[in-house]
């Protein structure tokens, strides 16, 4: 017990500290989940939009493959990647392994089925009426988008904070693409795994608290969206 409370010590002196290792770390890991989690929004909403609004062949198909997805394994997705960046593979000549550039790829494939199936079932879920409603405007495509979009803002920020949450805390792609280079791509859960190994527990529990706050804010900002939403309507 008296290690876990001197790791404890030591981990907080660290962060006051400022120790430039760590927030080194901290950096890599808040660049590579948001740019991967932009990227998978870009390329995922529109997608789950077709999915759950359009009636279309093959849609039933698209929408269990995509569910299928969701329970990959990072570890997976990380060998996946990594046969198509390593200087082997069709991508080699890139030059994207052990790279932040690779750690984003291999986190946007990651995302994109959550983001894609969260988002297709929030549309699917949408009342019937609304539709209907929408229907009788006879409102253009992309007006009809737009306003979808808007009525099913709040379940497509939870779909985000769902898809960040999975992408900042896996470890399998960081480790496989990134290579866990101290300075360059080692990222938070590989840095907690590394020095946990070697017995340098300050700085895993450290790391492990700058991931809960991280997680914690997220589901803060939505917990707050949520409710300045439901005072908007009774406002």
């Amino acid at each position: 017990m008296d290690f876990i409370l001197e790791g404890l010590s030591e981990a907080i002196f660290l962060l006051i500290n400022l120790d430039s290792e760590t927030f080194s770390t901290i950096s890599i890991t808040i660049r590579s989940s948001s740019v991967s989690i932009i990227f998978s929004l870009l390329i995922g909403l529109p997608c789950g939009f077709v999915l759950g609004f359009f009636d279309f062949p093959l849609r039933k198909t698209l929408k269990l493959f995509s569910d299928t997805l969701l329970a990959l394994p990072t570890v997976v997705v990380g060998l996946i990647v990594y046969a198509f960046i390593s200087h082997r593979g069709p991508l080699g000549e890139y030059e994207l392994l052990y790279t932040i550039k690779g750690i984003i790829i291999g986190q946007t494939i990651l995302a994109l089925p959550i983001v894609i199936s969260l988002s297709a079932t929030a549309i699917e879920g949408m009342e019937k009426k609304l539709r209907l409603t929408l229907a009788s405007f006879g409102l253009t495509t992309m007006q009809m988008i737009k306003t979808v979009i808007w009525e099913l803002r709040h379940a497509l920020v939870a779909v985000a904070v769902t898809a960040y949450g999975r992408v900042v805390a896996e470890v399998g792609i960081a480790m496989m693409i990134g290579g866990n280079i101290k300075w360059f791509t080692r990222t938070i859960t590989t840095a907690i795994s590394l020095e946990t190994n070697k017995g340098e527990f300050s700085m895993g529990i450290a790391l492990g608290i700058v991931l809960i706050i991280i997680a914690l804010l997220a589901n803060l900002s939505l917990h707050s969206l949520k409710k300045r939403a439901r005072e908007g309507i009774h406002g």
